[in-house]
């Protein structure tokens, strides 16, 4: 499933690569740092920018979980698993984010 890049973030790497670049390999010297497969760090990070209430990152962490492997049924799990933490209202909005993406 190939899904759309932001036009934000095309524009941020067209004007400063460099910058682009030390974020991206920041991201990856963070993932190859220890055992969790790609898979759950999508989703780890998917439920971090729900409970940060970052639409954005979590348009593109549902784009990265589904390329990783991640099953529809997975990543609506990780939403609800947020209800205790953050409260049923963020995981509503969270939820509609998700769908955005899934539906």
């Amino acid at each position: 499933m190939k899904h759309k890049i932001a036009e934000h973030y095309e524009m941020v790497k067209k004007y400063h690569p460099d910058y682009l670049l030390a974020v991206e390999r920041l991201g990856e010297t963070a993932k190859s740092a220890g055992p969790i497969k790609e898979k759950d760090a999508h989703l780890i990070q998917l439920a971090a920018s729900i409970a940060i209430r970052s639409e954005g990152a979590t348009h593109s962490h549902v784009k990265r979980a589904l390329q990783a492997g991640a099953s529809q049924d997975e990543i609506r799990h990780t939403v609800l698993l947020l209800t205790n933490t953050i409260g049923f209202p963020n995981v509503m909005a969270g939820m509609s984010w998700v769908n955005d993406i899934l539906e």
